[in-house]
C-alpha cells in the first residue's frame, strides 16, 4: 500500500509538470504545424501522400488523427495528446525499475517523472512523447523476455518494437541491435521462438519498405541547416539527465556556451553517469544494454557526419529509457544509504528547482518561431483588400490555421520553390545537388539581377499608389547581413560548414528588403520571437521612399 501512494505520487507530480504552462502563447511552431496538418488531410484526400512528404512513420499522425476526429483541433487539444503519452510512460518506467526491484522501480519513474526533456516533449506535438512510451515498453518486454521467456512476453516485445518502426523512420536502427540483444541472451534455448520474433518483426518492416523508400528518397532541405560536432554528445547527456535543454534544434559547437548555467547542467549529468558506470559493474544484462545505446548512438553520428541526417537529442529518444533504467539502478546499488540519498536529492533538487524556477525550463520554454505570433502581428498591419504579402521561407499553408489569406494577395518564397525567384534555370534538384558552388558568387556580390526583376514583376509592378505590401521574415533562418554573406563565401571551411538554406534566406531577406526600400516607403515595423513582420506601402507615381 505504501508503494502504491509512492507511485501515486509520482504520477500525480509528473501530471502537473506537463500540464503547468500547457497552453503555449505563440501558437504551432512549423514541426508541430506539420503534425496537425498531415492529422488533418483527409485520407481520401492525400493523407498517405502527406506522410511521405515528411520525415516520420504514419503512426503518430493517425494518433493525432483519432484524438482530433473526437475532441476537435484545437492547440491545447493536439498538446494534451502528447502530455497523456508523457503520463503513461510513468507507470511503465516503474514497471521497468521493478524488474530490478522496488526502489529501481520508483526512481525510473521519478527521474521520468521530472525529466525536463520528457516535460519538454510531453508538450510539443511532435512523436517523442509516444515513442519514449513505445521504447519504454520495449525496454520492459526486453528484460521480461531475457528474465521470463514466455510466449507473452515475446508477443508483447514483438508489438512494441513494430510501433517504433511504425513511428519513427529511423527507429529500425534501436529495433534491430534490440534484436542482437535479445538473440544473444535467448537464441540457444529458443532458436525457433528467436526465429520468428526476428521474421514477425523483419515482416512488418518490409510492410513499410515502400513508405521507406519514400521518405529516405524525397530530397528535401529540411535537413540541411546542422552539422555535427563532439560536444553534441555531451549535450545528449545534458538534455536527458539535466534540466538545462540545448540541442533541441541545433545546439553551439562550444559546449560551455552559458558558465551561469554550468552546475545545472553538469552537476545532475555527472550524477546520472556515474550511477550508469556502476550499474555496468558485473551486470551482462546491463553491459549489453549499454552496448545497445552505443551501437544505436555509433550509427547516428556516421549518418551525421555523412550528412543524412542531424545529430540533436530527440532523434535518439529510443535510448532514453534504457539511460534512465541504468542510472536507476546504479544509484539503488549504492550501499551507503546517506549517499545514496544524497545524490538523489540532489539532483531532484536541481531539476525540480530549476523546472519551476528558471525562466527558461522545460514547460515555461517559449515557441519562438510559433505561427501564431506571426499572424497576430499581421492582423495588426491594418491591410486593406488585395494588399499583398511576401512570405519567405514557410508557404501560405502554414498559417492558415490562425489566419485568413483570401482577401489578399500572397507571394511565396519558401524552401520548395527558392530556385525559381533565385536562377532563370535552376530547378530545386539543381539547387539540392550544387547549390553551394552555384551560389556562391551571389553571395560574394549580392548582386542578382535575375531576382530583381522576379521582384519586380511580382510585386512593385502589381501594386497601385496607396496599396501596401507586408514582407514576413523568419529572423531563426535569415540572420546573416550582406556583409557576413560574403566574408562567409570568401571562406571555404566556413561556407562548406554552413548550412545553404541559411545563406539563401539571408540573401533573400537582404535583397528583398534593398529593393522595398528603394522603391516602397516604411509604413509599420514589428519584431516578437523570430519573426519580424515590415509593412511598405507604394506611395503616388512620383514620390518613392
Amino acid at each position: 500500500m505504501k508503494n502504491f501512494a509512492k507511485i501515486f505520487l509520482i504520477i500525480i507530480l509528473g501530471i502537473a509538470l506537463r500540464l503547468i504552462f500547457i497552453n503555449k502563447p505563440d501558437g504551432l511552431w512549423n514541426d508541430e504545424y506539420i503534425s496537425w496538418i498531415i492529422a488533418a488531410t483527409p485520407f481520401s484526400d492525400g493523407f498517405i501522400n502527406a506522410v511521405k512528404s515528411q520525415c516520420h512513420m504514419p503512426f503518430y499522425y493517425l494518433y493525432l488523427k483519432f484524438f482530433m476526429t473526437f475532441f476537435g483541433q484545437s492547440d491545447l487539444l493536439l498538446r494534451l495528446t502528447s502530455v497523456l503519452a508523457g503520463v503513461l510512460s510513468i507507470p511503465i518506467m516503474y514497471f521497468v525499475g521493478k524488474e530490478k526491484d522496488e526502489n529501481t522501480g520508483l526512481t525510473c519513474a521519478g527521474f521520468s517523472a521530472i525529466s525536463s526533456f520528457l516535460i519538454y516533449y510531453s508538450q510539443e506535438v511532435r512523436i517523442y512523447a509516444i515513442l519514449f512510451l513505445f521504447s519504454a515498453l520495449s525496454l520492459l518486454y526486453t528484460i521480461k523476455c531475457i528474465k521470463n521467456p514466455n510466449k507473452q512476453n515475446f508477443i508483447l516485445y514483438v508489438i512494441s518494437n513494430f510501433l517504433i518502426l511504425f513511428t519513427h523512420t529511423i527507429g529500425f536502427v534501436f529495433v534491430f541491435f534490440n534484436l542482437i540483444i535479445l538473440s544473444i541472451n535467448l537464441f540457444k534455448q529458443f532458436k525457433k521462438v528467436i526465429t520468428t520474433v526476428w521474421i514477425s518483426i523483419f515482416a512488418g518492416g518490409i510492410l513499410l519498405t515502400p513508405l521507406i523508400f519514400k521518405i529516405f528518397t524525397t530530397k528535401s532541405f529540411s535537413q540541411w541547416w546542422g552539422h555535427f560536432s563532439i560536444s553534441k554528445i555531451g549535450f545528449l547527456f545534458t538534455d536527458y539527465f539535466s534540466p538545462v535543454l540545448t540541442n533541441l534544434t541545433n545546439a553551439p559547437d562550444n559546449f560551455l556556451y552559458a558558465p551561469k548555467l554550468a552546475l545545472f547542467m553538469i552537476l545532475p549529468a555527472i550524477i546520472a553517469i556515474g550511477c550508469i558506470i556502476k550499474a555496468l559493474y558485473k551486470n551482462k544484462i546491463n553491459i549489453q544494454l549499454f552496448l545497445l545505446f552505443i551501437s544505436t548512438i555509433t550509427i547516428l553520428i556516421i549518418a551525421s557526419l555523412i550528412g543524412k541526417l542531424v545529430f540533436i537529442t530527440k532523434y535518439s529518444i529510443e535510448i532514453y529509457p534504457i539511460l534512465i533504467y541504468l542510472a536507476s539502478f546504479g544509484i539503488n546499488s549504492i550501499n551507503n544509504k546517506i549517499l545514496k540519498n544524497s545524490l538523489i536529492i540532489v539532483y531532484c533538487l536541481i531539476s525540480i528547482g530549476y523546472i519551476l524556477l528558471h525562466p527558461y525550463s522545460a514547460p515555461k520554454m517559449r515557441r519562438a518561431e510559433g505561427h501564431k505570433i506571426m499572424t497576430d502581428i499581421l492582423s495588426r498591419m491594418d491591410l486593406k483588400k488585395d494588399d499583398m504579402i511576401v512570405l519567405e521561407y514557410y508557404p501560405q499553408n502554414r498559417f492558415e490555421k490562425y489566419f485568413d489569406f483570401s482577401n489578399y494577395r500572397v507571394i511565396e518564397i519558401h524552401k520548395g520553390n527558392f530556385p525559381m525567384y533565385i536562377s532563370k534555370s535552376d530547378t530545386l534538384e539543381d539547387a539540392f545537388i550544387n547549390g553551394k558552388k552555384n551560389y556562391k558568387n551571389m553571395f560574394l556580390s549580392n548582386s542578382n539581377p535575375y531576382f530583381e526583376s522576379m521582384i519586380d514583376s511580382n510585386i512593385f509592378n502589381k501594386l497601385k499608389p496607396g496599396q501596401s505590401v507586408v514582407m514576413v521574415v523568419l529572423n531563426s533562418v535569415s540572420f546573416y547581413s550582406p556583409n557576413n554573406l560574403a566574408l562567409i563565401a570568401n571562406n571555404n571551411e566556413k561556407y562548406n560548414k554552413e548550412p545553404l538554406l541559411f545563406l539563401i534566406f539571408s540573401y533573400i531577406k537582404n535583397k528583398t528588403f534593398y529593393e522595398m526600400m528603394q522603391n516602397l516607403a516604411i509604413a509599420k515595423f514589428e519584431q516578437k520571437g523570430n519573426w519580424t513582420l515590415i509593412k511598405f506601402t507604394k506611395l503616388n507615381n512620383t514620390d518613392k521612399n
